[in-house]
């Protein structure tokens, strides 16, 4: 099964790429621990879209934590003046990611 989620992830991860060089030229270990989330959504997504039964569901929960945590890590980034406001639609991204992500885990 594909998911339609894992082309938003894709796309989530397009917009954040200048975002993620630019907090790493400020904070490496930031911009490297938002790069190792930020990527883990997509890989979890596919895998989890080929598995099975627990391992499908906990795919999907690591996909959701890791996009919580590219959010956290812009929030971060932007509470400490590494970029000013993160742009609206890569915040919207992660929300859609997140409930969607939060709906297959509960069904």
């Amino acid at each position: 099964m594909v998911l339609r989620i894992y082309g938003v992830a894709i796309e989530m991860l397009r917009v954040l790429r200048p975002v993620m060089e630019r907090i790493a030229t400020k904070d490496p270990n930031l911009g490297d621990q938002m790069r190792r989330a930020a990527t883990s959504v997509p890989l979890n997504l596919s895998e989890g879209a080929y598995s099975q039964g627990r391992n499908e569901r906990a795919r999907w929960h690591t996909a959701m934590g890791s996009a919580a945590e590219v959010r956290a890590c812009l929030d971060v980034a932007e509470a400490l003046g590494y970029v000013d406001n993160v742009d609206e639609e890569l915040r919207l991204k992660l929300d859609h990611i997140i409930g969607t992500l939060h709906k297959l885990t509960r069904r």
